[in-house]
This record gives C-alpha cells, structure tokens and sequence, in this order.
C-alpha cells in the first residue's frame, strides 16, 4: 500500500481523483498558494521576477519517497533539481529520464539505457527505448513522482509522449505526481495540422494536438487528464511559475533542452523545420547549427542570418520541395505524415498548393482546439 505524503501541510492520499476534484488540486490549489503568479508582469524574456516551477516547490517541499523525471534542464537557479532536493532532505530514491538521457548528451533517437547517476549514485531508469513508461515494479517504492522536462511547445517533440506515459503510469499504481511548469518558448501562437489519431498516433505525436499548441507542459499535463487521455485519472498536482506571460516572444532558456536545439533561433525554426526529418534533406545535425539551415546535397538554405520566426511556417517545405528533383523529397517510410500528423500536407506540397489554401484546411480543426485549450490554461 502506497504511503501518504505531506504537501503544504495537507495529507493527499496517492488515490485517484475525480476530474473535478483533481483539477481543483491541480490548479486552484496552487494558484491559491502562489496567488502573486497571476499579479506579475515581466517586462521581457529575462525578466528577474519569472520563478520556474522548480523554483516554487521548494517552499512547499513534498515527503516520502520521490523519483524525479527529469534531465539536465531539472534546475533550480544554477543547480540541478535532484541535488537541491536531497541537499534540503528530500527523499530521493531514483531518477527516469526522457529521449536523450538524463544529463542530455545522448542524439535523438539514440537508446539511452539504464545506468546510474555519477555525482548521487542513484538508479536512473531510461523512458526511452523499450520501455517508454514506469512499470508498477518500478513504481512499487515510490509515494510521489516530479516531473521537471523544458519542453519547447511542439508535439513531436518527445518529451510531451514521455509525460503521457508517466501520468498513466502514476494513474494505474495510485503514484501521485507533481508537474513543474517552465516557460514555453513557442506559447505565444497555435498553428499547423490537428494530429489524426486514428491513422498517424506514434511516439512523435499522441494526441489531437496542432504542431504548435501554445501550452506550457503544466497546462499540457492538465488537458491529458481532463481530456482522458490516458487510461485512469492521474493524482496531478502542477506547481505553476510566478511571473509568467505567455505572450513573450524570444524567451531564452537557461539550458539547451535537447543536443540539437542549442539556441532561441533554433527553437523558434524548430516547428517548421522539424518536418524536414522526414524527408531527405538535412537540418544540420551534426553540425555547428542544427535547426538553423536545410541542405540537399550541396543545395543549402542557409536560415542562420534570417531573422527568427515568430510562427509555423510552410515556406521552407515549400522551397525545398521545388529545389529537389520530382519522387526525392519525401521519405517512403511515411515519418513525415507522422509529424506532420496527416496524410493530406504530402499531397499538397506535391501538388503545389498554396500555404494559405494549406492553411484553411487546418482551421476548424484549429479552431476546435483552441476551445478545448482554454479551459486548461494557468496564465
């Protein structure tokens, strides 16, 4: 039987919740204990009075015995959460990681395996690979799982599918789970094709989310309850930021979220350049700026110097897809249908319709996700 823990003085039994009831913990129990996150105004990206998630918990800090799911943009300040945590007497018994390892030197797609944490000597137990979400016996000695990732608000980005398989996980043993928001630096707009499930539901797109769908991952983590998304009813808890807006445009996060995504530049280009992996141009991987350029054979489209996008944009694919010869673009293992999370963008780039037309197709679905959107959104 799972013990209780404490968080801010109160008993939460790990039991599952009704989505009212849990939502209200979620949300309105922070929001109440952290009331001036909805009263600060940053003036701009590095703006001294946003305090992450991270930051927050540690004047509420749970007990019991905790995992941490988490890489290395898990910070608290300078220092890595996991180290804060135990040096302030947390219990920390392991630690999961996500798509490339738990210190983030491991390339996308690369098997990260099990291994153990050199500075803590914890068990670190890898999310990505075979096994992509905690077993009960994993889960067995654990009360509370924290989940600290940076997401960069994208849904083929992986770390999103590394939260679904985490929050079913927790539902399925009664494991509560704590959710640190971080800035999105992608929030500011919603746009591209509604993943279809039914035909194109992989680890790089679960749900019918746009490409870009303007949530932080606490808000995120809250739609995939409420949403069922998952089998049972997470006990999630989503500790929020104090001074955040979601309108901020160039938000620089303190560290890389991921090998290939080194800079603001590359974070915004990543939503419209993302689709290239699944043809057979090169976005610069394995080079001083990956994200920041496409290349097909010695034919390069050179974005380094181009100002940062504010947007998903199409005209990349676009002209690319005219530079390289007829039945070469696309690669035939349909991996761009999967980001693209529809069967209809490959077709229309071929048959070379325009991005507004491309766009138009997109909007009811677009339109009817905004709507479910709002009702979880913090800030």
């Amino acid at each position: 039987m799972k013990r209780r823990y404490l968080l801010g003085g109160n008993a939460y039994g790990a039991r599952r919740l009704p989505r009212r009831g849990f939502l209200l913990i979620a949300s309105a129990f922070f929001t109440f204990l952290f009331c001036s996150c909805c009263q600060a105004q940053p003036t701009g990206p590095k703006d001294i009075s946003l305090r992450v998630g991270a930051e927050m918990l540690m004047e509420q800090l749970p007990a019991g015995r905790i995992a941490v799911v988490g890489n290395q943009t898990s910070v608290v300040g300078t220092t890595h959460l996991v180290d804060t945590l135990l040096a302030r007497g947390v219990q920390v018994v392991k630690l999961f990681c996500p798509e490339h390892g738990f210190r983030g030197t491991a390339a996308a797609g690369a098997k990260v395996e099990n291994s153990v944490d050199a500075k803590t000597g914890l068990p670190i137990i890898s999310l990505y690979g075979k096994n992509k979400k905690p077993t009960s016996e994993q889960l067995i000695d654990v009360d509370v799982v924290i989940f600290d990732l940076q997401d960069v608000g994208c849904r083929f980005y992986t770390y999103i599918s590394t939260l679904h398989y985490v929050m079913e996980a927790c539902a399925e043993n009664n494991t509560a789970l704590i959710v640190l928001d971080r800035p999105n630096p992608n929030c500011h707009y919603v746009d591209g094709p509604v993943l279809d499930t039914a035909h194109y539901r992989s680890f790089v797109g679960m749900h019918p989310v746009p490409v870009v769908y303007g949530m932080t991952i606490g808000e995120y983590a809250q739609m995939i309850n409420g949403e069922h998304w998952i089998n049972g009813t997470c006990n999630l808890t989503v500790v929020p930021m104090q001074g955040y807006r979601r309108d901020s445009v160039g938000y620089e996060l303190p560290v890389p979220p991921s090998p290939n995504l080194r800079n603001t530049h590359a974070i915004a280009l990543y939503p419209s350049l993302c689709l290239f992996e699944g043809t057979n141009c090169g976005v610069g991987r394995g080079t001083d700026y990956p994200f920041e350029w496409v290349t097909y054979g010695t034919d390069t489209l050179d974005l380094r110097q181009e100002t940062a996008p504010t947007a998903f944009s199409l005209k990349y694919l676009m002209e690319m897809c005219k530079r390289v010869p007829k039945g070469k673009f696309f690669l035939k293992n349909n991996f761009f249908e999967k980001l693209a999370g529809t069967g209809e963008l490959r077709q229309q780039l071929e048959q070379g319709t325009s991005e507004e037309k491309i766009h138009a197709t997109w909007q009811p679905a677009l339109d009817k996700f905004k709507k479910t959107r709002e009702k979880y959104l913090i800030y």
